[in-house]
């Protein structure tokens, strides 16, 4: 069955400050290659080909072997109204948010789940928020599952036993969880469509009796939130050649 990928890039990133004032988040430099040039190989890797990109912000500075699709309301809506923007597909898709980099490995272990809907979550979680915050609870959100199956997602807690894992930022929907998360999204107030970031919709899938498959992943991604966070991977880089959040 033939799989797309999806990258959502529309929004700005005003975390970045500066770094995001003339171009998208995901064109900022890590290790010597833009965030979206990171995806798009590691995606290429895992022999994804057909990728489209919804864009927002300065999308015109966004091209290259991709489709792009825009979101025009990008100031005013979140991660999922981007998302619809594409189209449905008869096949499978992979999003990904343009924020992170990735191993192909990671991609390639989605790609063979044969769930609906599946999301990665790494083991390692902890190692990647010790670079970022001095209280890795400050940010990090509960994870647990059922073995495979995730039960609980996006919470503040702090109590680290919570936290078993941290979803990456990587989902696969088959061609019925596409219809399964559109048809959900499809029934809320336009206000909440509009607010509606990822996790939220992930929570709205579970409480609505969706099944939500996890693939385990043990480093080997990071996610630039802000800039500070490319700082502190690329002094990582160059330190330590053993850091097991490198995805190169």
């Amino acid at each position: 069955m033939e799989t797309r990928a999806i990258i959502l890039a529309a929004g700005r990133g005003s975390r970045m400050g500066d770094a995001t004032a003339s171009k998208p988040k995901c064109l900022n430099t890590l290790a010597g290659k833009t965030l979206l040039e990171w995806q798009l190989k590691s995606l290429n890797e895992a022999d994804l080909n057909f990728i489209t990109v919804v864009g927002g912000y300065r999308r015109e500075l966004l091209q290259g072997n991709f489709k792009v699709v825009a979101n025009e309301r990008w100031d005013k809506t979140n991660m999922v109204a981007s998302l619809f923007c594409a189209e449905a597909f008869s096949g499978n898709t992979i999003i990904s948010y343009s924020d992170i980099t990735y191993h192909p490995e990671h991609v390639k272990k989605l790609n063979a789940s044969e769930a609906d809907i599946t999301i990665t979550a790494d083991k390692y979680w902890d190692d990647l928020w010790k670079l970022r915050f001095q209280n890795p609870l400050d940010d990090a959100e509960t994870f647990k599952s059922d073995g495979d199956k995730l039960i609980e997602i996006g919470k503040k807690t702090n109590d680290i036993s919570n936290i078993e894992a941290q979803y990456m930022g990587l989902i696969k929907l088959s061609a019925k969880g596409w219809d399964k998360m559109y048809d959900l999204y499809q029934s809320f107030s336009e206000s909440k469509k509009d607010k509606m970031d990822m996790t939220t919709m992930l929570n709205e899938l579970l409480d609505n009796g969706t099944e939500i498959n996890v693939v385990f992943i043990e480093g080997k991604w990071c996610e630039a939130d802000d800039y500070d966070d490319i700082l502190a991977y690329e002094k990582e880089l160059k330190g330590n050649t053993n850091w097991k959040h490198n995805w190169q």
